[in-house]
């Protein structure tokens, strides 16, 4: 059997059985090239060249003990393998953290939150980092900026700590454990604030397929409308933003539980490959408090 075929007969497999994908691909060719690919030792990319090479009986038989693990586990890829990749950059993954996905990459390394903040960030919060993809992959952008990550899971921050040591960045990211803006202390003020928070709600985490379910509740359960995390966050963010500083934060598909828990708010919706309401940028203005008729009288002095 070829290699391409056997690509295809895996697909089948998988479509057949109804696992569902959303963790570095979408379709059933995709992340069977991927089982296929990573059982053989062939690079991800190498589908072109290698797609006649012929398989041995042994290689037949460890790619479908693979699907099958796939298919009896509902386990991400990511998990099976140990690996994910978030815009071609390798990070290692495992069951500590949720598999890189974040949508906030894809506004960080066109641009374009560099260009809404109008010079390149100095200091930057990850917050909720996970296995610390943002905070690599903010680095990396801005070679000259001092990263932190914060999560509330230690064993998350384990494996944070191997994806900042694979990439050479253990001089430029530092990593903590808090929850939430607790993690902070009070003189520490940033430039950027990246959140991927937990935010699915109730209803949604009921009826998430296994694979989701793999991953650490925690890390996605956002309370009965999504917004637990985020309330106290928007409370809290602008006393740790410097001035013209902003939050970019992803939200997935709880616009509407967003729009309610907070309806004074107008964020900035930032386009994504998902649609134009998944990740919003709010200005350190945006979140700070009203000033009280006492502090406006003083502010005009």
């Amino acid at each position: 059997m070829k290699l391409i075929d056997c690509i295809e007969r895996m697909a089948e497999r998988l479509d057949s059985a109804g696992v569902s994908f959303g963790h570095g691909t979408t379709h059933a060719f995709d992340e069977a090239a991927w089982l296929v690919l990573w059982r053989l030792g062939l690079p991800l990319d190498a589908l072109d060249e290698q797609a006649e090479r012929p398989l041995s009986a042994e290689e037949e038989a460890a790619v479908h003990a693979l699907v099958d693990e796939r298919i009896a586990s509902r386990r991400p890829t990511a998990y099976l393998t140990g690996e994910a990749w978030l815009h071609g950059v390798p990070f290692f993954a495992d069951a500590r953290a949720i598999v890189p996905r974040s949508l906030i990459a894809e506004p960080l390394l066109e641009g374009s939150i560099e260009s809404l903040l109008g010079r390149e960030p100095r200091a930057v919060l990850d917050l909720c980092t996970g296995g610390g993809s943002l905070a690599v992959l903010a680095a990396l952008t801005w070679p000259e900026a001092h990263m932190l990550g914060t999560d509330l899971s230690a064993e998350a921050l384990e494996l944070a700590q191997r994806n900042v040591a694979r990439h050479d960045l253990a001089g430029r990211i530092e990593l903590r454990r808090g929850d939430g803006l607790a993690a902070l202390k009070a003189s520490e003020h940033f430039d950027l604030v990246l959140c991927n928070p937990p935010y699915v709600n109730a209803e949604s985490m009921s009826s998430l397929p296994p694979e989701f379910r793999a991953e650490p509740g925690m890390a996605l359960a956002g309370g009965i409308d999504g917004m637990d995390f985020v309330r106290p966050l928007l409370e809290g963010a602008a006393a740790h933003l410097r001035p013209l500083g902003a939050l970019v934060l992803e939200i997935g598909h709880e616009r509407a539980h967003f729009e309610a828990a907070f309806p004074g708010l107008e964020p900035l919706w930032l386009g994504t490959s998902a649609g134009d309401d998944e990740v919003l940028l709010l200005t350190r203005e945006q979140l700070a408090p009203p000033l009280s008729p006492a502090q406006r009288k003083v502010a005009r002095r």
